[in-house]
């Protein structure tokens, strides 16, 4: 389907943009963002753009909808526009997502078999367009972010400089070999240490065993109930100048973290994973690091467990 679109700028141009989107995943719902459009006045670039959500938006059209609304408004805007910066000026977003959280329902009662199916953006909602000075805040917060990640600590740390974020438990790899059908071989499964990036970002990822090769489409909770899997985006990272599929994703078994309990990749909660995504766009600088002597929020020192026994194999 085509849409038009007309664009009043600073009340003397008249743009005239026509585009096209559909919806692979439903034909039946046509995601067009550009109907949503409250106002939008180019008069400076401090100009303030609004966008009412006029329909309910659901988790497996999430990204889509936004997609269109970056595409639409970079059409024309004086800056780029991307996802990150759309919702980091939007916080309300990664509350809402957070709360699609398996185990967050399941706490109020509420059993979700899909979460594909729930709200991510209500109807009525309203999104806010970042102007320039605010793209550029935000460009600039997201260039002094990194993460970091200490192995025997179980923990995920978000810092912008030496400022202190968030702080997450996670899930590491085992502490052994095993063949794994998808590499090909014998892999070590110990989550690998080192400096790198954030290369990329999977929204809609496919689920496969490692160790079989097989897919699968829904997962066994740590309640004993059987649900589909949800759709949380994977971070890819580069460790060392290697891309070797050690990603920063969500498990669906919340009892794992804080464990020695994957084949290499650190498993985080569903909600933590939503923020940990939006605050790590391509490019964010990463470091995983295997320190036993820590010092604590009281500016005590703790010895953590050697949960990969390196000591006992130096």
């Amino acid at each position: 389907m085509t849409y038009k679109l007309f664009l009043n700028l600073s009340g003397v141009i008249l743009a005239f943009i026509t585009l096209k989107f559909c919806c692979p995943k439903d034909n039946n719902l046509e995601i067009f963002a550009f109907n949503d459009i409250k106002e939008f006045r180019l008069q400076n670039q401090d100009s303030l753009h609004t966008i009412v959500v006029n329909r309910d938006i659901t988790v497996d059209n999430y990204f889509q909808y936004l997609d269109s609304l970056v595409k639409a408004y970079n059409a024309f805007m004086p800056y780029k526009l991307s996802e990150h910066l759309l919702v980091r000026h939007n916080p309300w977003i990664i509350d809402t997502l957070q709360n699609t959280d398996y185990y967050r329902n399941i706490a109020k009662d509420s059993f979700v078999y899909n979460q594909k199916k729930m709200i991510a953006l209500p109807k009525g909602n309203v999104i806010g367009i970042p102007n320039v000075l605010q793209v550029n805040k935000l460009s600039s917060a997201f260039k002094k972010t990194r993460l970091d990640i200490n192995i025997p600590e179980y923990k995920l740390r978000i810092f912008q400089d030496s400022i202190l974020l968030h702080e997450f438990s996670v899930r590491v790899g085992r502490d052994e070999k095993k063949y794994l059908k998808m590499a090909g071989r014998e892999q070590d499964l110990r989550t690998k240490t080192g400096k790198g990036i954030i290369v990329g970002h999977v929204k809609n990822p496919d689920y496969y065993n490692p160790v079989d090769g097989r897919q699968y489409h829904v997962t066994r909770r740590d309640d004993e109930k059987i649900t589909k899997l949800p759709q949380i985006p994977f971070i890819e990272t580069e460790i060392n100048g290697v891309r070797n599929g050690q990603l920063i994703h969500p498990t669906t078994n919340q009892n794992t973290l804080g464990k020695a309990y994957s084949n290499g990749c650190i498993g985080t909660k569903e909600a933590d994973a939503w923020v940990i995504y939006y605050y790590t766009p391509i490019g964010t600088k990463i470091n995983i690091r295997y320190d036993l002597n820590v010092v604590d929020a009281f500016g005590d020192s703790n010895n953590l467990q050697d949960v990969y026994k390196y000591k006992q194999r130096d």
